[in-house]
Parts: structure tokens; sequence; C-alpha cells
């Protein structure tokens, strides 16, 4: 799905399945992701009960980036609630502000990102639950939103970026 070709199929098959999800009863037309309906994932589903079922005739257990994206609002909007004190005015704050998807990213990219900030976690999770774990940190981080606007439009407007500068490269010696 990132655009290049191996010269192999994927283990998924051919890339024109549709998503394996019955939504409000009626199958998904969807094209089918990487992300899997796990026991996990459908235990997720019937906690918030989210109108989703997994069609049965169907082989896999692959589903859209649609339903993908539907199951963990529903599972951030549960941890938000659990972890605020019953305040609506955060709650629409948080929902405001963007999100990264750590999900998104590669297995090898998150043992990176848990290496570099030295995040604790208990050994051999699985992408999801590293993910969740990271996602956690990331939104622990304090951010001088100033200083960061301010370094990015100087990195712009001087065309280098901090690790030309640290390895001696700035746009002067190019």
């Amino acid at each position: 799905m990132n655009g290049f070709s191996t010269g192999e199929e994927d283990s998924r098959g051919p890339t024109d399945q549709t998503c394996c999800l019955l939504d409000s009863g009626e199958r998904c037309q969807k094209t089918a992701g990487n992300a899997s309906y796990s026991n996990r994932i459908q235990k997720t589903v019937t906690q918030r009960r989210l109108p989703l079922d997994r069609d049965r005739s169907v082989r896999h257990i692959y589903i859209c980036d649609y339903h993908k994206m539907m199951i963990q609002s529903a599972r951030n909007k549960r941890r938000r609630k659990d972890s605020e004190d019953d305040s609506n005015e955060t709650d629409t704050v948080d929902t405001q502000l963007p999100e990264a998807d750590l999900f998104q990213l590669q297995v090898n990219t998150l043992r990176r990102y848990k290496r570099y900030y030295k995040v604790t976690s208990r050994p051999s999770l699985n992408k999801t639950q590293l993910a969740e774990t990271l996602m956690k940190h990331f939104k622990s981080i304090p951010v001088k939103e100033k200083e960061v606007l301010t370094f990015f439009i100087y990195t712009v407007k001087t065309n280098g970026n901090k690790l030309d500068q640290k390895n001696g490269l700035n746009s002067e010696n190019t």
C-alpha cells in the first residue's frame, strides 16, 4: 500500500480486498488496509457499542482505514473521559487539537522513538501496544509553542535544518 512493489504479493493476497466489516448490517465496500480485526479490536467494538461486526463469509480479517480510525477514536475518547475530571471544557479543547497518529508508523520507527526518549515499558509489546504507550509519552511532552514556531520560521527562511547545523553544514557552506 506504500506505492513500492517487491515483485512478490504480500501475505494479504490481492490489494483489491474490501473491508471485512458489516457497518449497521451493511457490508463495507471500502478497500481494506493493513489493519486487522483482532480479538482485542473486537472487544473494543463491543465495549463501545459500535455498530460493527465481522462478515463471517469473508476469508480475511482486514479492515478499511475509515473503520480503523472510527475504532481508534472510540478508544481515545474513553481514555480521555477516564483521565479528565469530568470537565466538558477540556474535552472540547482536546478534540480541537490535531493528533499525531503513531499507529501509522513502522515498528522500527516506534522502537527508535522509545530508545531516543528512554520510554520505559515492558518488553515484547506488539505494535499497537507500543504505539499506545508512546502516544501517552508524546502527549506528555511540554511544547513551548512560541519558540517552536520561531525556530521553524527561521529554519524555513534560512533554508537550513537543525541536523545540518549540528553537523556543521549550514546553508553558507553549500
